[in-house]
């Protein structure tokens, strides 16, 4: 009998669009392994203490728990991302003093997808594609699909790095992922080394700036500052030397006019025109 099909002979069958956060305890085998009873009397007590607390403050519904895993049902995707940050900074707090090897992390995935409810229980798609985006999380992370991105991005402070479109076990087409930036600034996939790298993308206004970052670079290179420049300006107007983290400042006098300066304690100040 295929899933869900008893739920529609009965007429208990109820679809729906909700968000789905998935999460489990990175190293869970691990951690029973070095010590049992411990591992599952903290787990007790981040369950009671905090995650519990989270789930119900921003609405959230605990459809099934495993030994080291949740599955939550959230009718708003912006209180589900909320929860799952929220949760996650206070548990990097509280492992900020534990030995790496008995820390409890957790991975979390978000999808924003159509679900059946069953009774208590909740199957369809987007529910699978919620676990397998926590199973690309690292430990301490959340990895959210890309719907999830596009709806809270103008309604939460939060950055995303794009993952790209990632294949995964038993879902049909790629799904593309996102990693919400937890404490830290995005960072773009690494491209080879020596080569300019664009941390974030910029208004095509100022492309000719890249041009002179790139000539600013060659210079920089050619005087042994550094291998590498990291954009860090949204506005395509401030660079890094990444090996010094000085700024290289682009400024556009006029039209395709670009003065580029770097300051650093180590020597005097460079100007290329």
């Amino acid at each position: 009998m295929r899933l869900g099909s008893t739920a529609l002979a009965t007429g208990r069958v109820e679809r729906r669009l909700a968000a789905i956060l998935a999460a489990d305890v990175a190293g869970y085998s691990r951690l029973m392994g070095a010590d049992e009873e411990g591992t599952l009397d903290r787990l007790k007590a981040l369950r009671r203490e905090l995650s519990d607390p989270k789930i119900k403050e921003h609405r959230g519904r605990i459809v099934k728990t495993t030994g080291d895993g949740l599955l939550i049902e959230f009718a708003s995707v912006v209180d589900a991302v909320r929860c799952a940050v929220e949760v996650q900074r206070e548990m990097a707090d509280r492992n900020g003093d534990m030995p790496s090897d008995r820390r409890i992390e957790f991975r979390m995935g978000i999808n924003l997808g159509d679900i059946i409810k069953d009774g208590r229980d909740i199957y369809g798609d987007g529910v699978n594609v919620a676990a397998r985006l926590e199973a690309l999380a690292e430990p301490g992370g959340i990895c959210v699909s890309r719907v999830v991105r596009d709806q809270v991005r103008d309604k939460l402070a939060f950055s995303f790095e794009d993952m790209g479109e990632q294949q995964v076990k038993n879902i049909a087409r790629p799904v593309r992922v996102h990693r919400i930036v937890l404490g830290e600034k995005p960072v773009s996939p690494e491209p080879a080394t020596g080569t300019l790298r664009r941390a974030i993308e910029f208004d095509p206004h100022y492309a000719s700036a890249l041009a002179s970052a790139a000539f600013c670079h060659m210079r920089l290179h050619l005087s042994g500052w550094s291998k590498d420049l990291t954009k860090t300006s949204t506005r395509g107007s401030v660079w890094r030397v990444g090996q010094f983290r000085s700024p290289v400042t682009i400024r556009a006098s006029s039209p395709g006019q670009h003065t580029c300066s770097l300051t650093s304690a180590r020597t005097s100040t460079p100007r290329f025109n």
